[in-house]
Order: C-alpha cells, then structure tokens, then sequence
C-alpha cells in the first residue's frame, strides 16, 4: 500500500494513496515531483516508502533551531572542512529514507564527490552531523529511531535536543547513545574539531 503518513499535533495519520499511485511505494521520480508541487509542506520518506508530511515549525521552534544552525555556521566557516544545511534540505540515505534534520554538517570532500544534478535533488549522502530539535508534535521515540537511522545511514555524530525535558541525547557512531541532563554545552569534538554547541539560547 502507498501511504501518506500527515504528522497532527500529536498522532500520525496514514492515508491510502494506493488508488492515485498503484505501485507499492513512489518512485524518486514521484517523489520529487510531490514535493516540488508541495514546497510549502516540510516532506521526508521512510525506508518503507511512507511519505511523512510534517507541520511548520512553530515560531519558537523555528527561532530555536536558527540559533543552533548559526552556532554550527558559524564554527563551520572558521573550521573550512565542510558545509552546512538548514531543515528544508533534504538527504536519500543508503537505506533509501529522505530525510531532512534541523541541522546538518557533511565533509567538504565527501559533498564536492557528488555531481551538481545530485547536489540539486535530495542529495544521496547522509550527513556526518545531524541535529533533530524536538518540537511539541514530535513523539520521543520517533526522534530516537531517526537519530538511530542516521547513525546506521553513516553520520557520526548525532544531537537529539529535548528542550521539554531539558536533555541532549548523544549519538556516536558505533557507541551506545548517551543522555546529558541540562547541559550548558555540548562537545561535538573530535567529530566536529573544536564545535561546542551552546546551549543557554536554545533551552
């Protein structure tokens, strides 16, 4: 069955698509149109096939992750080794999910081996550093199998914020994930050389 999976406040809801798409999940192809003919919808797939269409960042959310985007920009241009991604980019990782972190950092050398038609679609390259900020509609445990996704996709380090809980869930490639409860910084070293992540602006 091809399935729509629309985020509301607080549950998911599938709707069947099989009758507009007979196939048993969208093409690239299908996909990329569908979200070309949404661009105001923020759109992500799972390695099954649904199309996960989530709300807008509410305000607070949104001005929340610009400040972590800023923080990692700003590292990012003195640092000079690699490139970074606001939430409406969106990646194909290896397992075949599109998926779209609040903020991402890939290598410099591993983004200038993709071609520029790669470059312009959903990239297929999972990034090195992701950030997922939870938002009032996003379930925990949903966030923690994404963090766990990109880590099996090959990212290297991953940072779940929980601004609700006031907790930062570290994600390391190859190291079970760690739980800091109200931290004033993060380290993002040695994956991110040098990065701190400060938090005082985000909670």
């Amino acid at each position: 069955m091809t399935s729509l999976l629309i985020k509301s406040e607080t549950t998911p809801i599938t709707v069947d698509l099989s009758s507009l798409v007979p196939q048993p999940v969208l093409t690239d192809e299908q996909f990329y149109d569908f979200c070309q003919a949404n661009r105001e919808l923020r759109i992500e797939r799972s390695a099954q096939g649904e199309v996960i269409v989530m709300p807008p960042a509410f305000s607070d959310t949104g001005n929340r992750n610009f400040k972590i985007a800023q923080q990692v920009g700003n590292w990012a241009d003195q640092d000079g080794t690699g490139e970074v991604f606001d939430s409406s980019a969106g990646f194909t990782l290896p397992n075949g999910a599109t998926r779209s972190p609040d903020v991402a950092w890939i290598r410099l050398e591993r983004w200038n081996a993709l071609s520029e038609t790669e470059k312009a679609s959903f990239a297929p390259i999972c990034p090195d550093f992701v950030v997922e900020l939870r938002s009032a509609s996003d379930g925990l445990v949903g966030l923690q199998a994404k963090l766990a996704e990109y880590i099996k996709n090959g990212a290297q380090l991953g940072l779940l914020i929980d601004r609700k809980n006031r907790t930062v869930h570290v994600y390391r490639a190859e190291q079970p994930p760690e739980m800091l409860e109200n931290p004033n910084a993060v380290s993002c070293s040695p994956e991110l050389p040098g990065f701190t992540l400060q938090m005082a602006k985000i909670w």
